[in-house]
């Protein structure tokens, strides 16, 4: 975080007694350091065993507060739930309601997004002139093709875990990240989490150059495409930025308690019995989850071992979870997708000889 030269810095020494009250406020992987750093945008670390604030003075003051709120708590000997932890350090400010943050700022290092409906307004943090930048979330309007499609689409909005079985090309993903962005956009959710494993499709890509983001963005590309598609590549783009959109493989969500989030997990064929057990238990309070995939395109070593199938298996009819499945018929790519798709099914077939 940059503060501008005319606007005065503070700098706080909070006392840690032990490693795992560093533990406890810096979080999993910085999990909670990097959510008071997106909610007050300060910075926040540890050094010489205590916890150094530094920011503008506001901003260090709250944080400071929450701060001595959650170890006070702990000192106490309570036992603090991951929800419980994430809101005292995203809560509301003192005078402030749960509804005012809700309509109010979602603060990240690079600025502070402030949610109007169907628009966003990103403001850089300490800008003297309070100039803002307006992100105006459009999407492309996305009606339903066929039943199928229609009942996937009410199903996501009706229920909290949606899992949408079937052939490629029925656009089950683009439905789930049509349905998130208009959630985004009518406030209902504060961000956007979309993963899938990272599995190789029968290829072995060998070392890829530059960094982590660089390497992970051949397997997040389909996700990409469907966000560009819908919200344009710049939006898409500064509302990641703005840590609203998050696009992360499978393995990065461990440790995650994804509260308020819409939360998509695509080609989940691809995933274990135990990875999908680890993802489903991340649904926080206020989320929704879609799950996604093709059941006859495993990747895995052992595709009995995928935990798509298992998992619908175990939760259909458990309410609040619902279970679409696509055929042949949804396919709305290239008519010649669905030719392709049933000759597949059918018995092999030798090649024609060549003349």
């Amino acid at each position: 975080m940059t503060t501008p030269a005319n606007v005065p810095v503070n700098e706080v020494t909070i006392p840690l007694r032990s490693q795992d009250e560093a533990i406890l406020v810096l979080g999993p992987y910085d999990r909670h350091a990097k959510l008071l750093r997106q909610v007050l945008a300060i910075e926040v670390y540890v050094q010489g065993g205590n916890l150094k604030l530094r920011g503008e003075g506001a901003d260090v003051d709250e944080a400071q507060r929450r701060i001595d709120h959650l170890l006070g708590k702990l000192r106490k000997g309570r036992a603090l739930e991951p929800s419980e932890i994430e809101g005292i350090l995203s809560g509301p400010r003192d005078g402030e309601t749960a509804r005012d943050v809700r309509k109010g700022a979602v603060v990240t290092p690079e600025g502070v997004a402030i949610s109007v409906p169907g628009e966003r307004l990103l403001r850089r943090a300490g800008d003297p002139r309070g100039e803002a930048q307006k992100i105006v979330l459009r999407a492309k309007p996305i009606e339903p093709r066929g039943p199928n499609q229609r009942r996937y689409v009410e199903a996501i909005a009706e229920s909290t875990l949606t899992f949408g079985l079937g052939v490629s090309g029925t656009g089950k993903t683009y439905l789930a990240v049509a349905a998130a962005v208009k959630r985004l956009r009518a406030g209902e959710v504060k961000r956007l989490v979309i993963t899938r494993p990272v599995v190789e499709a029968g290829e072995h890509l060998g070392f890829l150059p530059g960094d982590l983001q660089a390497k992970l963005n051949p397997y997040m590309r389909p996700v990409y495409d469907a966000l560009y598609d819908l919200i344009g590549f710049e939006d898409a783009n500064r509302l990641e930025e703005a840590g609203v959109v998050e696009v992360a493989p499978l393995a990065y969500m461990r440790g995650r308690t994804l509260s308020q989030a819409f939360v998509i997990l695509d080609e989940a064929q691809n995933t274990t019995i135990t990875q999908m057990k680890m993802f489903l238990t991340r649904l926080g309070e206020g989320s929704s989850m879609v799950v996604s995939g093709d059941p006859s395109q495993s990747d895995l070593d052992d595709p009995a071992r995928s935990g798509l199938l298992d998992a619908v298996r175990r939760l259909r009819g458990f309410t609040g979870v619902a279970v679409v499945e696509f055929g042949v018929k949804d396919i709305v790519r290239h008519p010649l997708v669905e030719q392709i798709v049933r000759a597949y099914e059918g018995p092999g077939q030798a090649p024609p000889p060549r003349r």
